[in-house]
């Protein structure tokens, strides 16, 4: 079993910076792609950032240029710096991993999600 806990999310003024950190622990043989998503209340869970373990990244639209998704590999740790958050950032953030847990076996993980507002 695998498990993902996330911590650093919290209530922060607009234009101000937070920053998800994102931690797998358990039967891991290797973990190739991590992601985080975000869901607002009563919308579906969106896609924000993805980041393989070579380091390629991808982000939504809504959060280019102000959010950074990064990775240690010997941690097995996913990180999402977010900046200039906005209102609309609102949500609660959730991490996934996409895991070899033997050479044969893959499987996909969630973390329990971190809420994060934004708010004056």
């Amino acid at each position: 079993q695998v498990q993902l806990v996330e911590s650093g999310g919290g209530l922060v003024q607009p234009g101000g910076s937070l920053r998800l950190s994102c931690t797998a622990s358990g039967s891991i043989f290797r973990i190739t792609t991590m992601a985080w998503f975000r869901q607002a209340p009563g919308k579906q869970r969106d896609l924000v950032a993805t980041t393989t373990s070579s380091g390629n990244t991808n982000y939504a639209d809504s959060v280019k240029g102000r959010f950074t998704i990064s990775r240690d590999n010997a941690k097995n740790t996913v990180y999402l710096e977010m900046n200039s958050l906005k209102p609309e950032d609102t949500a609660v953030y959730y991490c996934k991993a996409d895991v070899w847990v033997t050479t044969s076996a893959y499987r996909t993980y969630w973390g329990q999600g971190t809420q994060v507002t934004v708010s004056s």
